[in-house]
């Protein structure tokens, strides 16, 4: 039978479990509103500029002329993964399941004779892609300062990527991120930024277009940018979709620790009574002995 102290201590340990769950999920919740505003509020002139690059690249992208950007090196040897995570834990399978998909894509460029190389965005995802391939690390961007993402933030790490680039350290470049969908839904998404490609349902505009001074021009001073709005928004998808994945595990487990108290006081009235049963057993003994 267990110690009624033992059970006393057990239950008062899950209510101050509970306790700290319960105010994490508030916190989440709050980041949660700004954070998917954010986001949110990004997606028009994401969706606009793509639709624009779109039309630019589908009119120069077969141009002896075409900036690199968007030629590519004309290789596609070595890979560069750019794998963005969150700096917190305690958010459910959020950063697990970016970091599995990273290590899906480098298994299969290996398998394939690729050359990788990986950059990472935020301590997790660091320091699940390091298991595995610690040999493969060329640089991390540390965000544990950043309370609330901006695009300054994001040219930080587009500067970086493209400062590579020109140094030829690399062919393709990839971002790992997870789109917010819903508090319950993140999805992990892989999304190539390098040779830039315009993501599945953006297509040209019907209209046409006359570019001063030309195509190639404008693609050359709008790529970087590009790149740089493409960081942004995964970065800001990813800050939506940490507070939603760690507002529903924080309220999992809120949930799971009641049900911890209920069971622990259930045993706890039960040993409690089995006590007080003994006890008036061997006083009715002794009287009766007497």
């Amino acid at each position: 039978m267990p110690n009624l102290k033992d059970l006393k201590n057990r239950i008062a340990s899950v209510k101050s479990t509970r306790k700290i769950t319960k105010a994490m999920q508030m916190v989440a919740a709050a980041k949660l509103r700004r954070a998917q505003e954010a986001a949110e509020q990004s997606r028009p002139y994401s969706e606009r500029f793509l639709t624009v690059m779109a039309g630019l690249a589908s009119s120069v992208g077969g141009s002896d002329s075409a900036p690199k950007l968007l030629s590519g090196t004309g290789s596609d040897h070595v890979h560069l993964l750019i794998v963005m995570t969150s700096e917190r834990g305690l958010c459910g399978g959020f950063n697990t399941n970016i970091a599995k998909l990273a290590r899906q894509r480098a298994q299969d460029l290996i398998a394939g004779g690729k050359k990788v190389k990986i950059l990472t965005v935020g301590k997790k995802g660091r320091d699940q892609m390091k298991r595995d391939y610690a040999d493969m690390f060329v640089g991390h961007v540390d965000m544990s300062d950043v309370k609330r993402m901006s695009y300054a933030d994001a040219q930080g790490v587009a500067k970086d990527v493209l400062a590579r680039f020109d140094a030829e350290e690399f062919d393709v470049a990839t971002i790992f991120f997870s789109r917010f969908q819903n508090v319950v839904t993140q999805i992990p998404t892989a999304q190539q930024i390098i040779p830039f490609e315009v993501p599945e349902g953006y297509e040209a505009p019907d209209t046409l277009y006359d570019y001063e001074p030309d195509e190639e021009a404008v693609l050359a001073d709008l790529l970087p940018r590009a790149i740089a709005t493409s960081i942004f928004a995964a970065l800001l998808e990813n800050g939506a979709s940490e507070q939603g994945a760690r507002m529903s595990a924080m309220d999992n487990a809120t949930r799971n620790a009641g049900d911890m108290i209920e069971k622990l006081t259930i045993e706890y009235n039960r040993s409690r009574q089995a006590v007080i049963t003994n006890e008036l057993i061997e006083i009715i003994s002794g009287a009766e002995a007497l």
